[in-house]
């Protein structure tokens, strides 16, 4: 089976959704089932028909979870030696050599990536082009906007 890279604070995250899912969201949608059926006819009974659809959306997001934790190749970036080369978990501070605009990003596991916050999927076109390189190092993306340079300012493990 294949694994997936995950960083540490990727899974403990998913961790402790599972642990929310299972612990409180599923008895409070137990317990709204068991409140719908008091009600009444079932067959037109709203309350209970979204008691149920919920109840499918949280055992699949649960079964999700599972499954991502079951094939997770976790990787704690801290444990590892800095070397100043590029690889999975590490964050990077780039210059764009055209711009002059300085860009930090960490290259994390597909489900851990968000924009927003400067974490890019590890399958990205900008982290593929990264990983290997070496502080100072100079290299050229390929964007939707076209072809971007950029140099290696900081490789670091945190």
């Amino acid at each position: 089976m294949t694994k997936y890279p995950m960083t540490l604070k990727g899974s403990e995250a998913l961790k402790a959704e599972l642990t929310q899912l299972k612990t409180v969201r599923r008895p409070e949608i137990v317990a709204s089932i068991a409140e719908a059926r008091e009600h009444g006819d079932l067959k037109e009974n709203a309350e209970y028909h979204a008691a149920r659809e919920e109840q499918g959306f949280c055992e699949g997001r649960i079964q999700e979870i599972e499954g991502k934790l079951g094939n997770a190749q976790v990787i704690d970036i801290t444990k590892i030696t800095n070397s100043g080369k590029v690889i999975f978990g590490v964050t990077v501070k780039l210059l764009n050599i055209d711009t002059d605009e300085e860009v930090t990003y960490q290259i994390v596991g597909d489900d851990e990536a968000n924009i927003k916050e400067n974490r890019i999927s590890v399958n990205s076109p900008i982290a593929r082009g990264l990983i290997g390189k070496e502080v100072d190092s100079e290299i050229e993306i390929k964007t939707p906007g076209g072809l971007v340079e950029y140099e290696i300012i900081s490789v670091d493990h945190i």
